[in-house]
C-alpha cells in the first residue's frame, strides 16, 4: 500500500513559522532620557519672564483614514490640550520662569509664547514641531523634537511625574533655558515692559496705542513708558493683575482635562505601542495578523493525518495542533489588543468632549454684581476680555471687591 502525504503549501508554511517566531520574539528598547536643567539658587523676580503655552496643533492629515495613518482623532485631540500642560509643569519645575500657563488664546498678552504641532504620536514615537517667540516678535527657535519609547516607558513602579515621552519636555525646556541665557538683562526687561505695554494699549488703545510700534517683520519696539506716576498705569496693573487671575482659574480647566484624562491616554498609548511593535514583527497590519491567523487554522485543518504509520500520524497531529493554536493565539492577540485599544479610545472621546463642550462656569463679582462666564474655556475668557475693556471705557475704575470663583475640580483629578 503506497502512503499518501500532503503537504501545506510552502507559502502557508513560511507564514505559519513567521507568525511563531514573531508571537515569541520581543523588541527590547530602552528609551533616550535627557536631564531636566534646574535653577540652583532663586532667581531675582524681575529676571524672570513669564511663558504661556498655546494648545497645540492637532496635525491631523487632510482626509484622514484611521486605519492607515494610524491616527484617531479623538486621541489627537486630547493631545492637543495634554501635552502643552505637561510642558506647563516641566518648565515650572525648573525654577528659571515666572508664571507658566495654558493660554486659552493667542491675544494673551505675556512675555514668551510657546506653539507647537503634533507631527507623530503613537504611544511608541512622539515627534513635535515647537515654536517660541517673545513679546518683541523675537523668534527664539522652531524645532522638531522626537524620541522612541522604551520597555519600561509603561511600567507602573515609574515615578509617575515623569511621562513617557519625557525626554522631549525636558529637551524643549532645556532649549528655551539655553535661549534665555543669551538675553542680557536689559533685554529681559524690555521683553517685560512690551508685554504690558501691549496689554495697555489693548485696553486703551487712545492712551497707549501709539506707546509700541510693529513693523512689517513683526519685531515689537517701544516708542515711550509712562510716568511710574501716572495712575492710569496702578490702575492697569490691577486689571492685569486680575487678568492674570481668570486666566489661572481657566488653568483650573486644563488641569481636570489634563488629570481626568491621564490614565485612559497612557493606556491608549501602552497598548498603541504593543500593537505598533507587533505590527512590525510581522509586518502586516493588526487586521492582517488575525486574518493570517485565520489561514494557518483553515490550512492545519487540512492536513492530512490518513497514514499506515503510528509514528508519522502522531507526528502530524502534533504539527497540526501547533498550527491552530499558533493561529488562535495570533487571532486572539491581535483581537485583544484592537479591543484594549478602542476601549481606552472611548474613555478619551468622552472625556475630550466634556472639555471641548463646557468648561466650569466662572462667576466673577464686580461691585457687588455676578458676572457669570460659561461655555468652553476660550468662550469664556473671550467674555472676560470683552467685560475687562467695558469697565474700563466706562471709567468706573476697577473695583478693590472683584472676586473671581474657582470651579469645583473634577472627581477624577488625583491629589
Amino acid at each position: 500500500m503506497t502512503e499518501r502525504y500532503t503537504f501545506l503549501p510552502a507559502s502557508l508554511i513560511v507564514a505559519t513559522l513567521f507568525l511563531t517566531t514573531a508571537c515569541t520574539v520581543s523588541e527590547v528598547i530602552t528609551a533616550e532620557h535627557t536631564d531636566l536643567e534646574v535653577a540652583r539658587q532663586e532667581i531675582a523676580e524681575n529676571l524672570l519672564l513669564d511663558v504661556g503655552i498655546i494648545n497645540f496643533d492637532e496635525g491631523i492629515p487632510k482626509s484622514n483614514d484611521p486605519e492607515k495613518t494610524g491616527v484617531y482623532e479623538e486621541i489627537r485631540r486630547a493631545e492637543a490640550r495634554y501635552l502643552p500642560y505637561h510642558i506647563k509643569t516641566t518648565l515650572q519645575g525648573t525654577g528659571y520662569w515666572g508664571a507658566v500657563r495654558v493660554i486659552p488664546s493667542r491675544y494673551v498678552f505675556t512675555d514668551v509664547t510657546l506653539s507647537g504641532e503634533i507631527e507623530r504620536s503613537d504611544g511608541e514615537y512622539i515627534e513635535l514641531r515647537v515654536r517660541v517667540e517673545d513679546a518683541t516678535g523675537r523668534h527664539w527657535f522652531e524645532r522638531s523634537y522626537d524620541m522612541q519609547t522604551g520597555i519600561r516607558s509603561f511600567d507602573q513602579g515609574r515615578d509617575r511625574s515623569q511621562d513617557p515621552y519625557q525626554k522631549v519636555f525636558n529637551d524643549i525646556a532645556n532649549d528655551m533655558h539655553a535661549f534665555a541665557l543669551t538675553l542680557s538683562n536689559a533685554d529681559i526687561q524690555r521683553i517685560r515692559q512690551v508685554s504690558e505695554m501691549q496689554f495697555f494699549a489693548d485696553m486703551a488703545p487712545d492712551t497707549y496705542g501709539d506707546y509700541v510700534t510693529t513693523d512689517e517683520a513683526g519685531m515689537s519696539s517701544l516708542l515711550r513708558l509712562p510716568a511710574e506716576n501716572d495712575p492710569m498705569v496702578e490702575r492697569l496693573r490691577q486689571i492685569r493683575e486680575r487678568d492674570r487671575l481668570v486666566i489661572d482659574t481657566l488653568n483650573e480647566h486644563y488641569a481636570n482635562f489634563y488629570y481626568g484624562v491621564a490614565l485612559p491616554y497612557e493606556g491608549w498609548r501602552k497598548k498603541a505601542r504593543e500593537n505598533a511593535i507587533n505590527i512590525r514583527q510581522v509586518k502586516r497590519s493588526a487586521t492582517m495578523r488575525a486574518l493570517l491567523g485565520v489561514v494557518v487554522v483553515a490550512g492545519s485543518l487540512q492536513m492530512d493525518t490518513d497514514s499506515s504509520s503510528r509514528s508519522r500520524r502522531r507526528a502530524k497531529s502534533v504539527t497540526q495542533a501547533v498550527g491552530i493554536n499558533r493561529g488562535i493565539e495570533t487571532i486572539i492577540s491581535a483581537w485583544n489588543l484592537r479591543q484594549s485599544a478602542d476601549m481606552y479610545r472611548e474613555d478619551i472621546r468622552e472625556l475630550s468632549e466634556s472639555f471641548i463642550a463646557e468648561a466650569a462656569p466662572l462667576t466673577v463679582q464686580v461691585e457687588g454684581e455676578s458676572r457669570r462666564l460659561t461655555g468652553t474655556a476660550e468662550a469664556q475668557y473671550e467674555s472676560w476680555r470683552k467685560l475687562l475693556k467695558d469697565i474700563y471705557q466706562l471709567e468706573t475704575g476697577f473695583p478693590d471687591d472683584l472676586d473671581v470663583g474657582v470651579p469645583a475640580r473634577s472627581a477624577q483629578i488625583r491629589d
